[in-house]
């Protein structure tokens, strides 16, 4: 053996690492720099949705009204929660390549906006007329008092369709403008819930309502004001002549099918929560919303960090003539991600083994006043626990949608939905029975294991996000196939 030779077993693949990432640095210079602004908007956040938590713990307890109210609120926001991630998912890459046709986004925004309201209006008039009969007919799976107060807060909080369909449109403006001022204002509804309940002792589940309607009215309100919304505004339009019609609804039409697929794992929760009994429902919400603290600050701030400046590469490598120089954008984007996917796996790991350790603290913490006693603690601090270990999964699969979204690549969005959701209805099925509420978080993590598995085999191992990504040269705007 060669003198140095072993040396350079270990210098060769070093310098070709560096190589490579130095190629990519500005991406990961963008990337970071967005992740940390929009993580500290997001923690920002988070510790208003604490204090939220906390007046709600300290009003309510594991309460009744805390049942009725989260079950009607999951139910009236899983439509919104899927307008809003495929809205996102949609309009930011559309926005990247229309950057330079100012007039033809002019005309798509407005005509836009003036669907979306009429959609909102028409959507809570049929949420409201459903499940009104649903509950009238006693179809809902709730306990007869749930069920009253359930129906006593639905007037209210279907209003929440049309100001959070609204609120979800400007959001997904201001981001593809790459503004992350939204993240910021998005703690508005949780600081107006806080305040009312507090205000209002007595207030029932009023208070809850009321507060989440008045919240998101502000939210809608303080993103129409916000600064640097020069060139966002506009006037609706009524009609469907923009070009990009075409474009947007081919995308969204797969988005909506598998976003809605994906989120209806939670609202099968509470269905299954419903039927162990009163209880159920509050310790799963209070555990899920110590979740949201964690999983929420990796999601927003990874996917909004990430998702346009994975639109931009694809958008450069669209504009590229030579193949050789789209195959080259190709790796570079491979690449980024790859690192980044580990990057968040490890700090979920992290971060799953510290939320473990500190669980009951944090519930006694977060709730333990008022009508939240010494043994609820102790329930949400293990159904908490349980939930745990999807967080890793979570955060690395949060980076490869991002990579699939800005490729176009929605089926490949669809086909992890499908597989996430008969991840959960059979993780349901297994541990429920065995486990009671705490199989329900359990079996969340079979949901992200799934799906970020499917996603690394697609996108990173056999590289089938990349194919056709540059197809559309000129700023084409055609649908790929996975």
């Amino acid at each position: 053996m060669r003198p140095g030779s072993t040396g350079s077993v270990f210098v060769q693949p070093l310098r070709a690492l560096g190589t490579r990432f130095h190629a990519a640095a500005p991406d990961h210079a963008a990337i970071l720099k967005g992740m940390l602004t929009v993580a500290a908007f997001v923690f920002v956040g988070k510790l208003v949705s604490a204090m939220k938590e906390m007046a709600v713990a300290y009003r309510y307890g594991l309460g009744p009204e805390v049942d009725a109210y989260q079950f009607l609120y999951t139910v009236i926001g899983w439509p919104l929660g899927v307008w809003a991630s495929v809205l996102t998912a949609v309009l930011v890459p559309l926005a990247v390549r229309l950057q330079d046709r100012q007039r033809q986004l002019a005309r798509f925004r407005a005509e836009l906006l003036g669907v979306v309201m009429l959609a909102g209006c028409g959507l809570a008039v049929l949420a409201w007329l459903v499940l009104h009969n649903v509950f009238r007919l006693g179809q809902s799976g709730l306990p007869p008092r749930l069920a009253g107060l359930a129906e006593a807060a639905l007037p209210g909080l279907v209003l929440l369709l049309p100001l959070g369909m609204l609120t979800a449109l400007q959001s997904a403006w201001m981001l593809a403008a790459g503004r992350h001022l939204n993240t910021l204002l998005d703690c508005i509804p949780t600081l107006s819930i806080a305040a009312l309940v507090m205000a209002l002792p007595g207030g029932g589940i009023g208070a809850l309502v009321w507060g989440t309607v008045a919240g998101s009215a502000l939210h809608l309100l303080s993103l129409m004001a916000a600064p640097g919304r020069r060139g966002l505004q506009g006037a609706p339009r009524l009609g469907l002549s923009s070009p990009q019609w075409r474009w947007f609804c081919q995308g969204f039409g797969i988005m909506v099918g598998g976003q809605a697929l994906m989120s209806l794992t939670v609202v099968i929760d509470q269905f299954y929560a419903a039927g162990l009994g009163t209880g159920a429902i509050a310790m799963l919400g209070y555990a899920n919303r110590i979740l949201s603290l964690i999983l929420g600050l990796a999601a927003i701030a990874v996917s909004r960090a990430t998702l346009p400046i994975f639109a931009q590469v694809h958008a450069q490598e669209g504009q590229q003539e030579r193949a050789q120089e789209r195959e080259r954008q190709r790796v570079r984007l491979r690449a980024v991600a790859r690192l980044w996917t580990g990057i968040l796996f490890a700090l979920g790991l992290l971060a799953m083994l510290a939320s473990y350790a500190a669980s009951p603290w944090v519930v006694r913490l977060l709730y333990e006043r008022g009508q939240f006693g010494a043994a609820d603690t102790l329930a949400v601090a293990q159904v908490l626990r349980y939930g745990l270990p999807q967080i890793p999964f979570y955060f690395a699969s949060m980076v490869l949608v991002s990579y699939a979204l800005s490729a176009r690549r929605h089926r490949l969005v669809f086909y992890s939905a499908l597989i996430g959701c008969a991840a959960k209805i059979v993780g349901n099925l297994l541990l429920v029975p065995a486990f009671g509420v705490n199989g329900i978080a359990l079996a969340t993590m079979l949901v992200y294991a799934s799906t970020g598995l499917f996603f690394w085999y697609a996108l990173v191992l056999r590289g089938t996000g990349d194919a056709g990504a540059g197809a559309s040269r000129g700023g084409a705007m055609d649908t790929g196939r996975a």
